[in-house]
Parts: structure tokens; C-alpha cells; sequence
């Protein structure tokens, strides 16, 4: 009693204090809220001073159109402005040339730009550009700054005050104008770099509440804009405000909500399938719950939006895999309860991933092999876009929710990643899931090919098990997969002498071999008839085959006799009391699935010998196997109860009315002949 208590206890121990310990100790923010909805609370007033943060697609769409305004740097060159000067002052051109000069200087001192053709960055040119010169930037308005044609007609203008020459003319024979060019060089590089830095200097806030300001009234309904400031205040109040109370009270609530929540997965075992406490399928729930509530409270803190990426279907599968729905469902609530309690958007993550959990689990009972897990995963998207959608079917609109689309479907295909943890599982913890149970009841695998070359009629015997087996234990709510593949299994040591069971009477045929057992005493065809038993656990363990296939071969007899060869050594003059000799020294069955395939193994081989086929016959067959059973003592340690195995019963009988029913003689070749003859002179006729 002891061990079975530590074995339950520790488990939810663990899980208490890991609760205790992720759980946060911050203030929650206490207002659900929707935009496009009723504001449900009273008025809200700011408790303290806050700014509104920018959406991400506000923030978005300010580094585009940052990146949009870009402002163009130029390089000031003063080597181009001295090279030039220094070759007005030689031109000849008179009194001009010091007019030419000092105008030449005036305009570069401003700053001549190519033309807009000629530029290098996009047109037209900003009000403002950066020119760079003494190591030092400076903003400048663009209108201020010559382009080439206007730096030119300037010059010309300047010198048609000193001078009533034909200016023009002048300038242009002395190739002046040449040396006026564009002394501002486009700098592309800093240019980039610049616009890139300032594009991710955008100012994350867009304004500022100050306690006491009004937030939402009462009845109002969320816009857009009064939804940003609830997110805002929302943010600074769990970043901030944290608890103001006793910090003993906090750990307080903090374990009081653990505590509940391993409650609950307590009982949701308890009252559906306490026998979970007894086997590895405990230790193996809490490590899956844990694994879950451990991401949820971690990522959480990190950032909520990682949440949906989070395969928390998965959880769902896992489970699934070694239990029936009737833990699965409730196990997995609770599993999703940290989830509602503690992340921001807790009641649309519960809703959306309990919906596509359940759907998961009903999908992957079809798609559960290869290729078509990708199809469980799509449903499973399907469904939580949906839930997801019509949280935020505002936002639709908007075009706001690709990115959490995005981020569910990645979830949903991490599903089918995630699977094969299972078969790591299976390892660990010494379980056999339903998947494999499904792959072991397959025929054409190595072993039970071997088992049907080499014992064809044990071979069509174990499919004749196996089918009724199923047929029963679905009628009892037992685990069907599993007594399917026990009963495919169960004789699986009678390859290595085929020859001493009856149903094996072919391969005699075949060889022209005399009866196994003739010339053998009783004892010593018991003796072999036993050792099927001990050569089948032999056989299982070298193919690994998992522990819970090879109790079913050992519990398969139990510890009954051979009744027929113990029945001859009595006839000889044996004494009764010395039965060891014909006893199995297998263990006695333990489950519902183990007395199944006990009593469909000897219905099935008793059968053959059947000789009325009436139901009344029937179930004096059935009832008088079952009676043998328990008279030996087989069912005293079998966890079934008086109900189940009258369903039991009643289940055989049906089953083999429906194999044996009677079947109409038709006529022979003769007397088909006949018929024919009649039936010509009637049409004559």
C-alpha cells in the first residue's frame, strides 16, 4: 500500500512545485476586452502615468515610410572647387576674370548639384539633403543648393551686372562654364546606412496618459484607438504594477492555484481509470503535463506570441496513444489550465487548442500512418483557424492576423514532428501504444510469416482468435488493439514443433509423418504440448517483442492441464494427485484482455468438435468452458467482473451461431442432371 501511495504521490509532488515555482508572481491585468465590443466593466480610469505604444503594424508602416523619405548625403569637395578656381584665375578674360572668380566662389560655396537626369539617387531631390564637409553633416534645404543648369545661368547673371559684353559668349569661348561642375558628391553608401538606422529608430509610443485620465467608460464600445490604450495600459500594469499586497499572500494564491490544479489531475484519473496509479501510465500522464505547463509558464514570460507556435495538440496525441478518451479528455483540460489562467489571451488559446485537441484525437483514429499525419495536422489547423478567426474576425479585415495564422500552422505541423516522441516514451517508461499495437497486429510482418510457413494451421488458428478476441472485447469495453495483437501472438512458440499440435495435422499429411504422440507416454506429450509456452516467451523476447504481448503467451493457459493427456494417464492407472506433470506453470491471466483470450483460445479449439449446431448447444459449450476455468482457479486474480463476464459469455455464444450456422445442401451432379432433363421436356411442352 505503501509503494502504490509513494508512486502516486511523488509524481503530483513534483508537479506541485513546479507549478509553485513557474507560476508568476506579478499582478494580472483583470479586464477581458475585444475590439469592435461592449466594454462590460466599470468606467476605467488610469492608475498611473503610461504611454500608448504603437501597434507592430503602425510601427511597420513608420519604417516604411521612413525608408520612403530617405534624405540623400553629399560630400562637400573642396578639391573640386580649389582645381577649378585656381584654373578660372588663369583663363583670359580681362576685368572679367576677377568678376568670374568671385562669382565661381559664391556659387560653390553654396553648392552646385548635378541635374536631375544626372543624379544618382531617386528624383526629385527632398526639401532638405545632408552635405558633409569638415567631418561634419549638416541639413540643409534643397532649394538653397545650385543644380548645374541653375548654378551656370547664375553665374552668367552675375557677370551681365559688371559688364555689357556679350557675357554669354565670352564664357562659353573660354570654356568658364566648364569649370563650373557639381562640387556636392552623392555619398550612396552612408546614405544607406543612415536610413537603415533610422528606420529602426522609429519611436515605439504615440502619445501619453496621465493618472486619472479617463481610459473607457462603462457600456462603451472598444474602438481602435481606445484598444490601444487599454493594451498599453495592460502592458505597464503587469510589467510595473506588480502586487502591492503581503508577498506571503501572493505564494499563497500561487500554491492554492497549484494546488488545484493537481487536484483536479488527480481526480480526473481517480474517477475514470484509477488503475492508471498502478502502472507506468502515471509517472508517463505527469511527465506530459508537466512538459506543457513547464512551455506554457516559460513562454509566457518570454513572449505570449511564441504560444502559438506551441504544439499543445500534441499533448492530446500523446496521450491518446497509451489511454482511452475517457482519461484523454479531462487529463488534457487540465493539462491547457495554466494556459487560461496565466498567458494574456488565455481564453482564446483555451477554447482554440481544447476545439483542435479533441478534433486531432477523433482525426488521427483515420490518419495516423506516413503521409497521412500531414493530414491530421491540416485538419488541425483548419479547426484552430477558425476558433482563432472567430475571436478576431475584426481583424480580418484589417489583414491583422496572418502572422498568428502563420504561426498556428507552424504549431500544427510541429504536431507531426513532435509524434514520434511517442516511441521514445514507449522506452522509457515500458509502454506499448496504440500505434504499435496496430503494427503488431500486422500479418505480413516477419515473425508471423514465419509463424505461417512453419505452422499454418497454429497460424489460422491465431487469426480465428484474434478476430473473436475482438468481437469481445469491444462488447466489454476492453482494450481491443491489445488483445488483438496478444491473441495473434499467443502461440507463436508452437513453431519450433509444429508437428505435436493437432491443428498442424497438415504438415503430417504433407511429410507422410505418423501421429506426433504415437509411441509417447502421456507425461511426455505433455510435456511438449507445455513447453509451447516457455518456447513463446523465448521466441517474443529475442524479437523484442514488448512485455505486455508476452504476459498474454504466458497467461494464455494460466495454470490449467492438458486435459486430454492428463485424461489417458488416468485411464492408464495414474494417480489423480500427480497433475504437475500436466500443469502449465504459466501465470495466472490478470486483466479483462488476458481472461479473453484465455476463453476465446479454448472456445475456438474446442469448437472443432462440435457436433450440434443449435444455440441451445451453444451455451451449454460456452458455459461449461467458462465453468472449467473457474473451477481451476483462473479467474482469481482477473480484475472482471460477474457482468463483464456474462457479456463475455453471451458473446461467444452469438459469435459462434454466427461461424457455425447451417447451410443449404445443394443437389449433387446427378441430380442436377435431372433437374435439367425435367426442365427441357417442360419448355418442349
Amino acid at each position: 500500500m505503501k509503494k502504490d501511495s509513494f508512486r502516486i504521490i511523488v509524481p503530483l509532488g513534483i508537479a506541485f512545485l513546479l507549478l509553485v515555482l513557474l507560476i508568476p508572481r506579478s499582478a494580472k491585468f483583470a479586464y477581458d476586452y475585444h475590439k469592435g465590443r461592449t466594454w462590460k466593466y466599470e468606467t476605467l480610469y488610469a492608475q498611473f502615468d503610461f504611454p500608448i505604444y504603437k501597434t507592430e503594424e503602425q510601427i511597420l508602416a513608420e519604417r516604411g515610410g521612413t525608408a520612403t523619405e530617405a534624405i540623400p548625403y553629399y560630400k562637400y569637395s573642396d578639391e573640386t572647387v580649389s582645381r577649378n578656381l585656381r584654373s578660372a584665375e588663369r583663363l583670359e578674360l580681362g576685368r572679367l576674370r576677377s568678376a568670374v572668380v568671385s562669382a565661381m566662389r559664391a556659387i560653390y560655396q553654396k553648392g552646385v548639384l548635378e541635374d536631375e537626369g544626372g543624379r544618382r539617387h531617386a528624383s526629385p531631390l527632398p526639401e532638405v539633403i545632408y552635405i558633409q564637409r569638415d567631418k561634419r553633416a549638416v541639413k540643409y534645404p534643397a532649394a538653397e543648393v545650385y543644380r548645374l543648369t541653375e548654378a551656370r545661368a547664375r553665374l552668367l547673371a552675375d557677370l551681365s551686372d559688371v559688364s555689357d559684353a556679350n557675357v554669354d559668349s565670352i564664357l562659353l569661348a573660354t570654356g568658364a562654364y566648364d569649370l563650373l561642375v557639381p562640387n556636392l558628391i552623392y555619398d550612396e553608401q552612408t546614405t544607406a546606412l543612415v536610413h537603415a538606422e533610422s528606420a529602426t529608430s522609429v519611436s515605439p509610443t504615440s502619445g501619453y496618459v496621465t493618472s486619472g485620465q479617463l481610459i473607457v467608460s462603462e457600456g462603451e464600445i472598444v474602438t481602435a484607438e481606445i484598444a490601444q490604450m487599454l493594451d498599453s495600459y495592460k502592458r505597464e500594469f503587469e510589467a510595473n504594477m506588480g502586487y502591492e499586497g503581503e508577498p506571503a499572500l501572493m505564494v499563497l494564491g500561487n500554491i492554492l492555484i497549484a494546488l488545484a490544479i493537481v487536484a483536479l489531475l488527480f481526480l480526473s484519473v481517480y474517477f475514470n481509470n484509477p488503475k492508471l496509479f498502478s502502472d507506468t501510465r502515471f509517472p508517463y500522464l505527469m511527465v506530459v503535463f508537466m512538459l506543457f505547463a513547464a512551455v506554457t509558464l516559460i513562454l509566457e514570460r518570454v513572449d505570449e506570441k511564441i504560444l502559438y507556435f506551441v504544439p499543445f495538440t500534441l499533448a492530446a496525441l500523446l496521450l491518446q496513444a497509451f489511454m482511452k478518451n475517457r482519461v484523454v479528455v479531462p487529463v488534457y483540460v487540465v493539462s491547457l489550465l495554466p494556459l487560461l489562467i496565466f498567458s494574456h489571451d488565455g481564453a482564446v488559446l483555451f477554447v482554440m487548442f481544447f476545439v483542435a485537441g479533441m478534433v486531432a484525437v477523433l482525426a488521427f483514429r483515420y490518419f495516423n500512418r506516413g503521409w497521412r499525419q500531414f493530414v491530421t495536422a491540416l485538419i488541425t489547423f483548419a479547426v484552430l483557424a477558425l476558433v482563432y478567426l472567430g475571436f478576431h474576425a475584426a481583424d480580418l479585415v484589417a489583414g491583422n492576423v496572418w502572422r498568428a495564422l502563420l504561426s498556428l500552422f507552424v504549431g500544427s505541423m510541429l504536431t507531426v514532428a513532435g509524434y514520434p516522441l511517442i516511441y521514445l516514451f514507449e522506452r522509457i517508461f515500458n509502454l506499448v501504444s496504440n500505434s504499435r499495437l496496430i503494427e503488431l497486429c500486422d500479418v505480413s510482418n516477419p515473425l508471423i510469416r514465419e509463424l505461417e510457413q512453419k505452422a499454418p494451421g497454429t497460424f489460422q488458428h491465431s487469426l480465428q482468435v484474434m478476430n473473436m478476441a475482438d468481437t469481445v472485447a469491444r462488447a466489454v469495453d476492453a482494450n481491443a488493439d491489445l488483445v488483438r495483437a496478444g491473441a495473434l501472438y499467443h502461440d507463436i512458440g508452437k513453431m519450433n514443433n509444429p508437428l505435436c499440435f493437432i491443428e498442424n495435422e497438415s504438415l503430417m499429411i504433407r511429410d507422410g509423418a505418423p501421429n506426433y504422440h504415437s509411441g509417447l507416454t502421456p507425461e511426455q506429450s505433455a510435456h511438449d504440448i507445455i513447453c509451447h509456452v516457455a518456447d513463446g516467451v523465448e521466441i517474443a523476447q529475442k524479437h523484442r517483442l514488448p512485455g505486455i504481448i508476452i504476459d498474454f503467451i504466458r497467461s494464455h493457459h494460466g495454470t490449467t492441464t492438458t486435459g486430454f493427456f492428463y485424461n489417458r494417464y488416468l485411464q492408464a492407472g495414474g494417480d489423480p494427485a500427480m497433475t504437475g506433470e500436466f500443469r502449465y506453470p504459466g501465470m495466472k491471466p490478470l486483466t479483462k484482455e488476458q481472461i479473453i483470450l484465455m476463453l476465446c483460445d479454448s472456445v475456438e479449439a474446442a469448437s472443432r468438435t462440435l457436433t450440434a449446431f443449435t444455440p441451445e448447444a451453444y451455451s451449454a459449450f460456452v458455459e461449461r468452458i467458462v465453468a472449467g476455468k473457474m473451477e481451476e482457479g483462473q479467474f482469481d486474480r482477473a480484475d472482471i467482473s460477474i457482468s463483464e463476464l456474462g457479456t463475455v459469455k453471451e458473446t461467444l455464444k452469438q459469435y459462434l451461431a454466427q461461424i457455425h450456422h447451417e447451410r443449404v445442401v445443394y443437389p449433387q451432379n446427378k441430380q442436377r442432371k435431372t433437374i435439367r432433363k425435367n426442365e427441357s421436356k417442360r419448355e418442349e411442352n
